[in-house]
Protein backbone atom coordinates (compact mmCIF):
# COMPACT_ATOMS: atom_id res chain seq x y z
CA UNK A 1 0.00 0.00 0.00
CA UNK A 2 1.27 3.79 -0.42
CA UNK A 3 0.88 5.65 2.61
CA UNK A 4 0.90 9.25 3.07
CA UNK A 5 1.75 11.07 6.89
CA UNK A 6 1.73 14.54 7.56
CA UNK A 7 3.38 15.24 10.22
CA UNK A 8 7.40 14.08 11.27
CA UNK A 9 7.39 14.17 14.65
CA UNK A 10 7.99 11.29 17.09
CA UNK A 11 4.72 9.26 16.16
CA UNK A 12 4.96 10.18 12.20
CA UNK A 13 8.74 9.42 12.26
CA UNK A 14 8.24 6.43 14.30
CA UNK A 15 5.13 5.16 12.25
CA UNK A 16 6.81 5.59 8.99
CA UNK A 17 9.89 3.75 9.77
CA UNK A 18 7.23 0.94 10.69
CA UNK A 19 5.31 0.87 7.56
CA UNK A 20 8.64 1.05 5.24
CA UNK A 21 9.83 -1.96 7.71
CA UNK A 22 6.89 -3.73 6.63
CA UNK A 23 6.64 -3.39 2.90
CA UNK A 24 4.65 -0.29 2.37
CA UNK A 25 5.41 2.54 0.39
CA UNK A 26 5.64 6.01 2.38
CA UNK A 27 5.79 9.87 1.88
CA UNK A 28 6.09 11.93 4.74
CA UNK A 29 4.98 15.42 4.22
CA UNK A 30 7.13 17.86 7.44
CA UNK A 31 7.16 21.82 7.58
CA UNK A 32 10.13 22.30 9.53
CA UNK A 33 12.76 22.58 7.70
CA UNK A 34 15.17 21.22 9.95
CA UNK A 35 13.05 17.91 10.52
CA UNK A 36 12.67 17.16 7.32
CA UNK A 37 16.45 17.21 6.93
CA UNK A 38 16.90 14.49 9.77
CA UNK A 39 14.10 12.75 8.48
CA UNK A 40 15.47 12.47 4.84
CA UNK A 41 18.84 11.22 6.56
CA UNK A 42 17.37 9.32 9.34
CA UNK A 43 14.46 6.75 7.63
CA UNK A 44 15.10 4.39 5.01
CA UNK A 45 16.12 5.70 1.65
CA UNK A 46 12.99 4.39 0.29
CA UNK A 47 11.01 7.09 2.07
CA UNK A 48 9.68 9.74 0.21
CA UNK A 49 10.55 12.90 2.24
CA UNK A 50 8.69 16.41 1.35
CA UNK A 51 9.07 19.46 2.89
CA UNK A 52 6.38 21.95 3.18
CA UNK A 53 2.98 22.43 4.24
CA UNK A 54 0.61 19.20 4.28
CA UNK A 55 -2.45 21.89 4.47
CA UNK A 56 -1.51 22.71 0.89
CA UNK A 57 -3.03 21.54 -2.18
CA UNK A 58 0.29 21.63 -4.32
CA UNK A 59 2.85 19.99 -1.46
CA UNK A 60 -0.17 17.25 -1.32
CA UNK A 61 0.17 16.64 -4.75
CA UNK A 62 4.08 16.62 -4.41
CA UNK A 63 3.31 13.40 -2.02
CA UNK A 64 1.42 11.53 -4.66
CA UNK A 65 -1.57 12.06 -2.65
CA UNK A 66 -3.58 10.91 -5.81
CA UNK A 67 -2.19 7.51 -6.01
CA UNK A 68 -2.49 6.99 -1.72
CA UNK A 69 -4.09 4.10 -0.42
CA UNK A 70 -4.23 5.78 3.23
CA UNK A 71 -3.34 9.65 4.78
CA UNK A 72 -2.33 10.24 8.14
CA UNK A 73 -2.57 12.84 9.66
CA UNK A 74 -0.20 12.88 12.86
CA UNK A 75 0.86 16.72 13.61
CA UNK A 76 0.67 18.27 17.42
CA UNK A 77 -1.97 20.55 15.61
CA UNK A 78 -6.15 19.01 15.69
CA UNK A 79 -6.58 22.27 12.99
CA UNK A 80 -3.83 20.56 10.62
CA UNK A 81 -5.09 17.02 10.86
CA UNK A 82 -8.73 18.23 10.23
CA UNK A 83 -7.56 19.68 7.48
CA UNK A 84 -5.47 17.84 5.38
CA UNK A 85 -7.26 14.82 6.32
CA UNK A 86 -10.71 16.86 4.67
CA UNK A 87 -8.45 17.99 1.26
CA UNK A 88 -7.43 14.48 1.31
CA UNK A 89 -10.79 13.39 1.48
CA UNK A 90 -12.62 15.48 -0.50
CA UNK A 91 -10.28 16.95 -2.80
CA UNK A 92 -8.06 13.86 -3.82
CA UNK A 93 -10.54 10.76 -3.05
CA UNK A 94 -8.06 9.29 -1.01
CA UNK A 95 -10.05 5.93 0.52
CA UNK A 96 -9.32 5.99 3.93
CA UNK A 97 -8.23 9.08 5.70
CA UNK A 98 -6.71 8.67 9.40
CA UNK A 99 -6.19 11.76 12.46
CA UNK A 100 -4.34 11.66 15.44
CA UNK A 101 -6.35 14.03 17.81
CA UNK A 102 -4.60 15.88 20.17
CA UNK A 103 -7.07 17.04 22.43
CA UNK A 104 -9.83 14.40 22.84
CA UNK A 105 -12.65 16.98 22.77
CA UNK A 106 -12.49 17.86 19.51
CA UNK A 107 -12.61 13.73 18.66
CA UNK A 108 -16.48 15.02 17.60
CA UNK A 109 -15.27 17.11 15.03
CA UNK A 110 -13.58 14.83 13.53
CA UNK A 111 -16.61 12.16 13.50
CA UNK A 112 -18.79 14.61 12.20
CA UNK A 113 -16.64 15.32 9.52
CA UNK A 114 -16.54 11.70 8.39
CA UNK A 115 -12.66 11.75 9.70
CA UNK A 116 -11.39 8.77 11.32
CA UNK A 117 -9.35 9.92 14.65
CA UNK A 118 -7.34 8.39 16.89
CA UNK A 119 -6.64 10.14 20.09
CA UNK A 120 -3.11 10.70 21.24
CA UNK A 121 -4.15 9.94 25.01
CA UNK A 122 -5.19 6.63 24.65
CA UNK A 123 -3.08 5.08 22.09
CA UNK A 124 0.38 4.71 20.93
CA UNK A 125 2.17 4.73 17.59
CA UNK A 126 1.88 1.02 16.88
CA UNK A 127 -1.72 1.72 17.48
CA UNK A 128 -2.46 3.94 14.44
CA UNK A 129 -0.89 1.55 12.29
CA UNK A 130 -3.06 -1.31 13.12
CA UNK A 131 -5.98 1.36 12.55
CA UNK A 132 -4.25 1.99 9.63
CA UNK A 133 -4.04 -1.53 7.98
CA UNK A 134 -7.06 -3.27 9.42
CA UNK A 135 -7.17 -6.56 8.39
CA UNK A 136 -3.11 -6.68 8.68
CA UNK A 137 -3.24 -7.30 12.01
CA UNK A 138 -5.72 -7.43 15.04
CA UNK A 139 -3.68 -6.72 18.02
CA UNK A 140 -6.75 -7.11 20.47
CA UNK A 141 -7.67 -10.88 18.64
CA UNK A 142 -3.92 -11.81 19.13
CA UNK A 143 -4.40 -10.88 23.29
CA UNK A 144 -7.17 -12.75 23.90
CA UNK A 145 -6.28 -15.71 21.79
CA UNK A 146 -3.72 -15.39 24.38
CA UNK A 147 -5.70 -15.17 27.08
CA UNK A 148 -4.19 -11.52 27.67
CA UNK A 149 -6.03 -8.27 28.08
CA UNK A 150 -4.42 -4.43 27.62
CA UNK A 151 -5.35 -2.44 30.78
CA UNK A 152 -5.03 1.19 31.25
CA UNK A 153 -5.37 3.52 34.16
CA UNK A 154 -4.30 6.49 35.89
CA UNK A 155 -2.21 6.14 39.04
CA UNK A 156 -4.00 7.77 41.54
CA UNK A 157 -1.12 8.02 44.44
CA UNK A 158 -1.47 8.29 47.95
CA UNK A 159 -0.87 4.70 49.28
CA UNK A 160 2.31 3.80 50.94
CA UNK A 161 4.49 2.66 48.36
CA UNK A 162 3.84 5.58 45.52
CA UNK A 163 5.40 9.28 46.71
CA UNK A 164 5.88 12.21 45.13
CA UNK A 165 9.51 11.27 44.29
CA UNK A 166 8.27 8.21 42.19
CA UNK A 167 9.30 4.86 42.41
CA UNK A 168 10.69 2.45 39.56
CA UNK A 169 8.89 0.01 37.66
CA UNK A 170 11.69 -2.45 38.99
CA UNK A 171 11.06 -1.82 42.28
CA UNK A 172 6.55 -2.65 41.42
CA UNK A 173 5.71 -5.88 42.95
CA UNK A 174 2.85 -6.52 40.13
CA UNK A 175 1.05 -9.46 39.99
CA UNK A 176 2.64 -12.70 38.09
CA UNK A 177 1.31 -12.42 34.44
CA UNK A 178 1.33 -8.50 34.08
CA UNK A 179 3.85 -5.75 32.92
CA UNK A 180 3.66 -2.64 32.22
CA UNK A 181 3.98 -1.47 28.50
CA UNK A 182 3.92 2.13 28.60
CA UNK A 183 3.60 5.35 30.90
CA UNK A 184 2.05 8.63 29.24
CA UNK A 185 2.89 11.73 31.56
CA UNK A 186 1.24 14.83 29.71
CA UNK A 187 1.57 14.31 25.77
CA UNK A 188 4.67 12.44 26.00
CA UNK A 189 4.29 8.76 25.71
CA UNK A 190 6.95 6.11 26.51
CA UNK A 191 8.09 2.60 26.17
CA UNK A 192 9.41 1.47 30.04
CA UNK A 193 12.27 0.87 30.83
CA UNK A 194 13.20 -1.13 34.56
CA UNK A 195 14.35 2.50 35.78
CA UNK A 196 11.36 4.05 34.35
CA UNK A 197 9.99 5.53 36.98
CA UNK A 198 5.90 5.93 37.85
CA UNK A 199 4.18 9.04 38.98
CA UNK A 200 0.65 9.87 40.94
CA UNK A 201 -0.79 11.00 38.00
CA UNK A 202 0.20 8.67 35.42
CA UNK A 203 -1.20 7.15 32.54
CA UNK A 204 -0.05 3.54 32.54
CA UNK A 205 -0.46 0.66 29.82
CA UNK A 206 -0.53 -2.52 30.70
CA UNK A 207 -0.51 -6.28 29.30
CA UNK A 208 -1.80 -8.70 31.88
CA UNK A 209 -3.62 -12.42 31.76
CA UNK A 210 -7.32 -12.07 31.22
CA UNK A 211 -7.60 -14.35 35.23
CA UNK A 212 -5.64 -11.43 36.79
CA UNK A 213 -6.75 -7.88 35.08
CA UNK A 214 -9.05 -7.16 38.27
CA UNK A 215 -5.60 -7.98 40.82
CA UNK A 216 -3.52 -5.88 38.79
CA UNK A 217 -6.05 -2.67 38.78
CA UNK A 218 -6.46 -3.34 42.49
CA UNK A 219 -3.13 -3.06 43.32
CA UNK A 220 -1.93 -0.10 40.75
CA UNK A 221 -4.82 2.11 42.44
CA UNK A 222 -3.65 0.88 45.80
CA UNK A 223 -0.03 2.51 45.27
Amino acid sequence: MYIVINGGGKIGSYLAAMLLDNGHDVAIIELNEATSARLARDLPPAALVIGGDGCDSATLIDSGIESADIFVATTGRDDSNLVSCELAKTLYEVPRCIARVNNPRNERIFRRMGIESVSSTTVISRLIEEEALAGSFDAMKALHQNDLCMIQMRIPGGGDTLEESGIQIQNIDLPVGSLVAAVQRGDNLVVVAPETRLYPGDNVILISKTSIADDVREYLQNL
